[in-house]
Parts: C-alpha cells; sequence; structure tokens
C-alpha cells in the first residue's frame, strides 16, 4: 500500500535553513536546475531595511512609532517611517477637538505609506490606536490595498512585529496587537512578538507587541513604554538582518 500523503518527512529531508535563495518570490527552475545565481547579502554592507507604518490621532502612536525608528537606525538599520491617512472627512474630524490641527502636523512629516514602501521593506512594524477592540480604520485601510502583494507573495518572509495605545489597561491593546499579525499570516510574513526577551517587556507592552496606557488626557508614553518598543524594534532588526544573512529573505533585491 502506498504511504498516506500526510506522512511526516524526517527533518534531514528538509531544506537546510541557511541555504542561499534565488533571487525573487519563488525560484525559477528548469529541468530542477535554478536558472539564475543565488544572492548572499552582506549584513556589514546590506543593512535591514524597516518601514514603521502607524496611525495616530493625538500623538501617543506617533511617539512610538519615532522610538522605535530611533531604536532601528541606530541598531544599524535602514528606517522609513509612514503615517496612513485620514478616511474621515473635513466635517468629521472638525468635530474632534485636535484632530485636524493634529493630522496635518503629522501628514507634513511622514509621507502616506504605499505599494513600493511594503515591498522595499526586509521587516514591517504596524502601530495603532485602539478603538472599540479594534485597530484604526486608517491602518486598515492600508492594509486592504496590500491585495496584488499577496496574490504575488510579494511580502512573504519578511519580518513583522505590531505596537498599540489604548486609553485605559483593559482598553484592548493586546487584542488589537494580536488582531494584527492575522493580515500578516496571510501575507506570508514571519511574525516575530517581542515575547519576554528583555526585562523592558516585564514593564511595559506584553509578550505580544509593545504598547502604551495614556488615559483619557491622552498622557505621553511613560519611559517604560519607550524602553518596551526600542526592544522590539531592535530585535525586529536582528531577526531581519539574520535572515538577510542566511539568504532567507524573500525578494530582496539589491
Amino acid at each position: 500500500m502506498a504511504p498516506p500523503l500526510w506522512r511526516w518527512r524526517p527533518a534531514a529531508a528538509a531544506r537546510p535553513f541557511g541555504r542561499a535563495r534565488s533571487r525573487g518570490c519563488r525560484p525559477p527552475y528548469v529541468g530542477g536546475i535554478s536558472t539564475k545565481e543565488t544572492i548572499v547579502s552582506d549584513p556589514l554592507t546590506d543593512p535591514a531595511r524597516v518601514l514603521i507604518v502607524f496611525y495616530s490621532r493625538s500623538g501617543s502612536v506617533e511617539a512610538l512609532a519615532v522610538a522605535a525608528a530611533e531604536a532601528a537606525r541606530d541598531a544599524g538599520a535602514t528606517v522609513r517611517v509612514r503615517r496612513a491617512r485620514e478616511v474621515a472627512d473635513a466635517d468629521a474630524m472638525a468635530k474632534v477637538e485636535g484632530w485636524t490641527e493634529n493630522a496635518a502636523r503629522q501628514n507634513a512629516l511622514y509621507p502616506a505609506p504605499t505599494h513600493e514602501d511594503a515591498e522595499w521593506a526586509d521587516a514591517i512594524l504596524f502601530g495603532t490606536p485602539c478603538y472599540f477592540g479594534a485597530m484604526a480604520t486608517e491602518l486598515k485601510a492600508f492594509l486592504d490595498m496590500l491585495g496584488p502583494q499577496w496574490k504575488r507573495g510579494a511580502l512573504s518572509g519578511k519580518v513583522g512585529g505590531a505596537f498599540a495605545v489604548a486609553s485605559w489597561p483593559h482598553g484592548g491593546s493586546e487584542v488589537v496587537t494580536l488582531s494584527l499579525y492575522a493580515p500578516m499570516a496571510h501575507l506570508g510574513m514571519v511574525i516575530l512578538p517581542p515575547g519576554y526577551t528583555d526585562a523592558a517587556m516585564l514593564e511595559a507592552g506584553s509578550p505580544y507587541g509593545a504598547s502604551a496606557i495614556v488615559g483619557a488626557e491622552n498622557a505621553d508614553p511613560r519611559r517604560e513604554d519607550l524602553d518596551a518598543i526600542r526592544h522590539q524594534s531592535r530585535r525586529t532588526v536582528a531577526i531581519a538582518q539574520a535572515l538577510i544573512a542566511a539568504g532567507e529573505m524573500p525578494c530582496r533585491r539589491s
């Protein structure tokens, strides 16, 4: 009797983790022979590329995004910081104190995220406030634009992480962080939560991602909150760089 298709294969039959991959999302093969040279990136001359995409209405998520960007640059990465744009109209924004002014200030500092940004990056960190236990509509709108990248597998293998800000300790930051991992899974990203890999994660955030509790007055994130996102950012860079060095970053372009 033929063995069932689901039978487990020994680990020795699997492709070694460190083997270099061909350029592109899927290695081209003709008759079992690769038609392109393999690319092995040098982590010393080819730094990790990190994209930080966030939405912030009052500035609290922005503060975490800026801290993440600074930590990633200090770790040797090339960084782009992008702010998702409003989907509400001007009349709706005018009814919320400070929304219009904060949006104008932030939009002058951070470009809107694009498809090209997502494909350029080796790692993407998504940041959002918690609205009724869900991510901001503005960030969801950007994720919903990535259908062409999903169809081509263009984000497969990229490292992904998330962070969130809530008003209250039980305001949904963990739920929202976990919800961001669902689209990452559909995109084939390597989901990287910080866990408890540093003492900073015992003081702030959660094992799922850095977070801050800012209260009704939208206070600035605490030093402990900033330490947590900095650790998460450095860890993201380290893992992305390791994947690049091992030749395991699909779609990496020189």
